[in-house]
């Protein structure tokens, strides 16, 4: 077997792991930062302050009894939990953690890129496997059965697809700005190159980025709008609304089932804000404090900092959600129909006359 096909499985099983065990950190931590805007206590009980509730709550469901409804589609009602998991497991493995790192590995020099998969079309793979998730939806409201979990797949379904073309459409400016769809390319097309004469500072001043949300600001609302719309949060979380929909496409489902789309709302979630973070807030890009940190410390610091950046737009998430009440269907399709892709394209319009200009000068000089 060789070196890069176990390189390549070891990133595999490393990102499978973080994806699983970051989940369960991010629904505490959802827990606690609501009930302390809120006000209340949160998860105290099961362990340190609650830090063992979420995997109480997992080894519950994965205990529980499955249930399979009289009237499903066998086939279609196991196939759909599984369609929503696995392309949240492969949109991770675009993005890239940092740079490639020079191991010496039985005295030869090997190059090992910090990102599971390097592809040069890795901003239309992550629009490819983003719309999959669509199918997962109607394929569990239309197999279960019943009308609720049908209706819900309905709703659920328009509002992915109208919120996608909104996501897609705000992602073309930021590739022309950048001139690459590798989500590497993208990463290093943010650095900056200022400098410092303090040594001390220079660390810092040198990384002050190209970040692309300065000259891609409407684009970067746009695209964090249709994310927050693709995952189902709130305020757009209409797929679960209980008082119309009793919960939504996975009414259905139970046990081990249901956890595997909770899961994958979860990872989702992790996703987009990591992919915001690499598109327009320069991904891994930071100090690595080489000068004054260890090797292998200093090594990790891009991961780190992506890292930072990801939860930075997490708590958002989190901030949205304890705070803005759920809109009505026809605001939530008006607004993404309406608003956002018009706006998208006039924005993707004015970017093509700058960059042209840029690149040609004025037609007339």
């Amino acid at each position: 077997m060789s070196i890069d096909l176990i390189i390549s499985a070891i990133k595999a099983f490393l990102i499978l792991g973080l994806l699983l065990t970051n989940t369960l950190l991010l629904i505490w931590l959802e827990r606690k930062v609501v009930a302390g805007m809120q006000a209340r206590v949160g998860p105290d009980r099961a362990g340190p302050f609650g830090i063992f509730q979420t995997v109480a709550d997992a080894i519950k469901l994965l205990l529980k009894e499955q249930i399979m409804p009289l009237k499903a589609d066998r086939a279609m009602y196991l196939l759909a939990p599984i369609i929503a998991l696995v392309p949240s497991f492969l949109i991770f493995m675009i993005i890239p953690l940092g740079p490639d790192l020079n191991l010496e590995i039985n005295g030869q020099n090997i190059n090992v890129p910090l990102v599971g998969a390097d592809l040069n079309v890795g901003v239309l793979f992550f629009l490819a496997l983003s719309s999959i998730a669509v199918y997962s939806v109607v394929l569990a409201g239309w197999s279960s059965g019943s009308k609720y979990p049908l209706l819900g797949g309905v709703r659920a379904s328009a509002q992915m697809i109208s919120y996608e073309a909104a996501m897609g459409l705000s992602l073309v400016p930021v590739i022309l700005y950048s001139g690459s769809m590798s989500m590497t390319e993208i990463v290093k097309s943010q650095a900056g190159n200022l400098s410092s004469p303090i040594p001390f500072l220079d660390a810092i001043v040198s990384f002050i980025p190209k970040w692309n949300v300065f000259p891609q600001f409407v684009a970067f609302a746009i695209f964090f709008i249709a994310s927050v719309a693709e995952v189902n949060r709130a305020p757009f979380d209409l797929v679960e609304a209980e008082q119309e929909l009793v919960g939504g496409f996975h009414t259905e489902y139970s046990g081990f089932r249901f956890a595997m789309f909770f899961l994958a709302e979860y990872i989702n979630m992790f996703n987009m804000c990591a992919i915001t973070a690499t598109f327009f807030l320069g991904g891994w890009l930071g100090p690595t404090f080489s000068n004054f940190l260890p090797p292998l410390i200093s090594a990790f610091m891009p991961a780190f900092w992506l890292g930072v950046k990801t939860f930075g737009l997490l708590f958002i998430y989190v901030w949205i959600r304890a705070t803005l009440p759920r809109l009505r269907y026809d605001q939530l399709m008006e607004l993404g129909w309406k608003r956002l892709i018009p706006i998208s394209l006039v924005w993707l319009i004015l970017t093509s006359i700058v960059l042209g200009i840029r690149e040609f000068g004025f037609p007339w000089s």
